[in-house]
């Protein structure tokens, strides 16, 4: 059985590569952790790493060995964060926030459950902008976000609400009197883009560049908030494929919203840094699944 030291100073210095640095990071002697590397490596029956008097190397054997146990150590470390979490309990306070009017229900209901089960942790409740929902994400004024997968470089949770798309016209455009469209008259017709910000994987997804087909989707102007994009609909600048739950709580008689027969539905669900991963964060993603399981 390994020590913990000796873990902890095998895979520090795998990353490292220097025997200096790993022993300033763990506040060891450079000797010390020569002497517990020599000890793992007598143990094993083979070199870990290759040293020479400029580098260090790691042999394919500590590789194999550094990645199995990395995956440990973290889960080992995860139950310990736990431990710690139940110990204390769910207080402070949790910052949370809805993308879009459809996504409000859903959050006033997970947070409706949430504080009947940690009643000493106070919740926040704000409205977040397409233009500042990563940023808010990023530097800790958001903990936990519901909006539209996908989501790239954050956390996301269980998918809590699901709707169909439908592509939103100017009233007067062509396709405003169809049953239904392809996502193929998406190649006919400029789309409205989403700002810059907005996540990569999200708009390859909301707004493609080509159709199923491979047909090139010729790019619209962009709008700086959901509200500003429906105008250049309106204004006839462009098309927007968007969720079927716009046209309840963005209903203007100057757009219309055609269903679109052909193309999967849109999920939407809890979506955090994956550094802020904390109890309260857990417990609040945890009460938004149960919550929208017992709506169904």
């Amino acid at each position: 059985m390994l020590e913990r030291l000796e873990v902890e100073i095998f895979l520090a210095l795998a990353e490292e590569l220097h025997f200096g640095r790993t022993a300033e990071r763990l506040l060891l002697t450079t000797g010390r952790v020569s002497q517990v590397v020599r000890q793992l490596e007598r143990r094993v029956g083979g070199p870990l790493f290759e040293r020479t008097s400029r580098t260090v190397r790691i042999t394919p054997v500590g590789r194999r060995l550094a990645d199995d146990l990395a995956p440990l150590v973290a889960g080992m470390d995860e139950a310990v964060r736990r431990a710690v979490d139940a110990n204390r309990g769910v207080t402070g306070e949790l910052r949370v926030a809805f993308l879009g009017e459809g996504t409000a229900p859903v959050l006033l209901k997970a947070v409706a459950l949430f504080a009947e089960r940690h009643p000493d942790c106070r919740v926040d409740v704000r409205e977040a902008q397409l233009a500042n929902t990563r940023s808010s994400l990023l530097d800790g004024s958001v903990d936990v976000l519901i909006a539209s997968y996908p989501f790239d470089g954050m956390a996301c949770g269980p998918v809590l609400m699901t709707e169909r798309r439908v592509l939103a016209v100017a009233a007067g455009h062509p396709l405003a009197e169809r049953e239904s469209v392809s996502l193929e008259v998406l190649a006919d017709h400029p789309v409205v883009q989403y700002p810059a910000v907005t996540s990569v994987a999200f708009k390859r997804d909301r707004t493609p560049d080509r159709t199923p087909s491979g047909r090139p989707v010729p790019k619209g102007p962009a709008g700086g908030t959901f509200s500003e994009m429906l105008t250049l609909v309106a204004l006839g600048r462009g098309v927007l494929p968007v969720g079927e739950h716009s046209r309840r709580y963005y209903p203007r008689p100057d757009l219309a919203y055609v269903p679109i027969h052909d193309a999967p539905p849109i999920e939407r669900g809890p979506v955090w840094s994956e550094g802020n991963t904390t109890a309260r964060v857990r417990e609040f993603v945890r009460a938004a699944a149960d919550a929208a399981a017992a709506g169904d």
